[in-house]
């Protein structure tokens, strides 16, 4: 299967509510956690919880590799869409990497969008009160 169909499965998937599945998949398959950064760029809404969610779930139960997202999540803190900004934004304050602080507080001093701006600045206090 190729990476954009896997993309599209886990999305369909997550849109009818199998988090508990997907979850399983990215525990037992670390390298899917790439997909991370195209999932949130999905125009439906419950796709976009859903990685959210997922996220949260895998800070616990999957400390280890809950990293291996963040490379594809960090271009999307330019992406045109201020949804898809301040998603990358909320999940990179979730996953509470300290090396993204530098990242968040540029975009939460300068990002066009007032939401964005709050967001990222949340995110940085998240992390820094994990540091």
């Amino acid at each position: 299967m190729q990476i954009s169909e896997l993309k599209n499965m886990i999305a369909d998937y997550m849109e009818k509510g199998f988090l508990e599945n997907i979850i399983d998949m990215f525990k037992h398959d670390k390298t899917l956690y790439p997909l991370i950064g195209g999932l949130i760029t999905d125009e439906r809404v419950r796709v976009r919880l859903g990685v959210s969610a997922l996220i949260e779930a895998l800070k616990k139960e999957d400390p280890q590799n809950i990293h291996s997202a963040v490379p594809n999540l960090l271009p999307l803190l330019s992406n045109p869409s201020p949804v898809t900004r301040g998603d990358a934004a909320y999940l990179l304050g979730i996953i509470g990497q300290e090396n993204t602080i530098l990242l968040l507080e540029e975009v939460s001093d300068n990002d066009k969008s007032p939401d964005v701006r709050l967001i990222a600045k949340e995110a940085v206090e998240e992390i820094k009160t994990r540091v």
